[in-house]
């Protein structure tokens, strides 16, 4: 619990999602309140929460989501040291790419910073962006 700003989900089926990102894509689980329907998850640095919405705390009151896919307009960016192995691990388990894996340079200053990624729902539809660095590079000026 290092990190400044970690998300929390409001997911649908704590069960569910936590299978998701734990035996799927392979975070651990650093605490969990079941009664509650919540975790605490880390996978390579990067932390995250789920919350079922209607157990524990929930935050209503036009704050929950209404219905699928949840967190509209939002895509969380992880980084990790290779994306292979997840990319495999969702393939095995039959769950679709929402974006395949691709190399995107973008523009930082005078250079490029370049990501291998892809894009997967999560399964309340969260858009969960996984990332490993390509390094940087100088724009080429033509």
């Amino acid at each position: 619990m290092g990190n400044a700003l970690v998300p929390e989900f409001a997911v649908s089926d704590y069960a569910r999602s936590k299978a998701f990102y734990c035996d799927v894509l392979g975070f651990e689980c650093v605490y969990d309140r079941p009664e509650e329907g919540f975790a605490y998850l880390r996978r390579e640095g990067a932390e995250l929460m789920i919350d079922q919405i209607g157990r524990g705390r929930t935050f209503d009151d036009g704050h929950a989501p209404e219905g699928y896919p949840f967190g509209r307009g939002l895509n969380v960016q992880i980084e990790v040291a290779t994306i292979a192995p997840l990319v495999g691990a969702l393939e095995r388990h039959g769950i679709a790419l929402f974006l395949p894996p691709e190399d995107k340079w973008y523009r930082v200053g005078d250079s490029e910073a370049g990501n291998r990624q892809f894009v997967v729902a999560d399964p309340d539809g969260y858009l969960l962006r996984f990332f490993q660095s390509l390094g940087l590079r100088k724009i080429e000026v033509s």
